[in-house]
């Protein structure tokens, strides 16, 4: 049996995971949908305040108040450098972290992994803390998100953050020994060929690649299932 903690990307909340849990309970695993403060049903929450050491506390509080010991840590999208932070923090209860076409901090000391996404999605609305998701970004980096799941996706979305994207990690030698497994989307827009050639830094561990855009838990469940619990047990 193996437990898993799921953090999702920007714009997102637990409620993307909707189709990947109970398959995964069906086969006797425990999954936990981490939702972000800030996004989701957590969105009321968002204030100047919150940062990526909320975010780190989100998932932190998950694991302790679930008392979870051997886990897989699951970080989509952005929030692969949130799941690295909280690895780092409780290593020895992490038994796999999982980036899920996600960004992959370095094994390095140095502050890292903070950036400016309206540089790259657009403009914050006046008024509002975060970055919106819009037709535009879901065709850039997601296309194959159609029809009812298109609507759907939009109409759950909530806006991402600023601060949250913009706050550097900084890792101890601690982050150096963790297990690393990683699931590439091959039509997110992202050179997977390269990036699984190394051209882009080391891939520290195994991995599998999906042919579908940003966010295979809505576009292929089944299949994105079966890659995480293969990695899950390799």
């Amino acid at each position: 049996m193996v437990e898993f903690a799921l953090v999702p990307g920007a714009w997102l909340g637990g409620w993307v995971w909707k189709r990947i849990i109970p398959q995964l309970e069906k086969r006797g695993h425990t999954a936990y949908p981490v939702t972000l403060t800030g996004m989701g049903e957590r969105v009321h929450l968002l204030s100047k305040d919150v940062g990526i050491d909320t975010s780190i506390q989100d998932v932190l509080n998950i694991i302790e108040y679930n008392d979870i010991d051997d886990l897989v840590l699951v970080g989509h999208s952005f929030a692969g450098k949130v799941a690295a932070a909280v690895a780092d923090r409780v290593p020895d209860k992490v038994k796999l972290l999982l980036y899920l076409d996600a960004l992959r901090p370095d094994k390095t000391r140095e502050p890292q992994a903070g950036f400016d996404p309206t540089r790259e999605f657009g403009p914050v609305p006046e008024g509002s803390l975060g970055v919106p998701l819009t037709e535009e970004i879901i065709d850039n980096i997601g296309k194959d998100v159609k029809g009812k799941d298109r609507e759907w996706m939009l109409s759950k979305a909530t806006p991402w953050p600023l601060e949250i994207a913009r706050d550097p990690i900084t890792l101890s030698e601690r982050f150096d020994s963790i297990k690393s497994a990683y699931i590439f989307c091959t039509q997110s827009g992202d050179p997977v060929d390269e990036i699984v050639s190394g051209k882009w830094g080391e891939l520290y561990g195994p991995y599998k690649l999906i042919e579908t855009g940003h966010w295979p838990m809505i576009t292929k469940p089944d299949e994105l299932v079966e890659d995480m619990l293969s990695l899950a047990n390799q």
